[in-house]
């Protein structure tokens, strides 16, 4: 049984999108910001570091959005979020999601400027396609970063042709959509 911890909108976003992209059951549990959920004795006892995402895998917690979606594409091979028995691939997703994590996750509290340059970086790296030349949990979590800086400093679109065209193609993703709308629908209490 997989149960999810998340706030909508936040990281745990991917690992949401990447589990109805799968199509598992799994229990979805809602946290508040605004009601110090993340900070509760429950919670922490599950993540010390009082974040998400948390997934629950049997009752015992996995937590990082990189390693819950890499865990979920190697568990469920048949969703084909990574390629099949590529070691490569596996290292490219690895380093996207590492460059994401690093680099363009605390780049949006860094203000525009330094934004800018930093998916500047991504947009050249990304290309005209997807991550890994196929859709892959590279591109699910790179969306949910996007989706969060184009919400909130609202850059120029043609100023990042390649990841607005990848925002498009995501957002045309039923399992983005739905993840959007049950997320939408709980309410954003994003941190600023």
């Amino acid at each position: 049984m997989l149960a999810l911890y998340f706030t909508p909108g936040s990281s745990s976003m991917a690992v949401h999108i990447a589990l109805h992209e799968i199509g598992v059951a799994f229990e979805p549990r809602p946290l508040s910001f605004r009601n110090n959920d993340l900070r509760s004795p429950g919670y922490l006892a599950l993540n010390p570091e009082g974040k998400v995402p948390t997934l629950l895998i049997d009752g015992r917690p996995l937590i990082e959005v990189a390693a819950i979606l890499y865990y979920l594409a190697k568990r469920f091979p048949e969703a084909a979020l990574l390629p099949p028995d590529d070691i490569e691939a596996d290292a490219q997703a690895l380093s996207w999601m590492s460059f994401a994590a690093s680099t363009l996750h605390p780049a949006r509290r860094r203000g525009l400027e330094y934004a800018r340059e930093v998916y500047g970086i991504a947009d050249r790296r990304l290309g005209s396609g997807w991550a890994l030349g196929r859709y892959s949990i590279a591109d699910i979590h790179l969306f949910r970063l996007w989706w969060r800086l184009a919400n909130s400093l609202k850059p120029a679109p043609e100023a990042f042709p390649n990841l607005t065209a990848h925002y498009a193609r995501m957002m045309a993703r039923p399992a983005v959509r739905q993840t959007i709308e049950i997320e939408s629908a709980i309410g954003y209490e994003l941190p600023a």
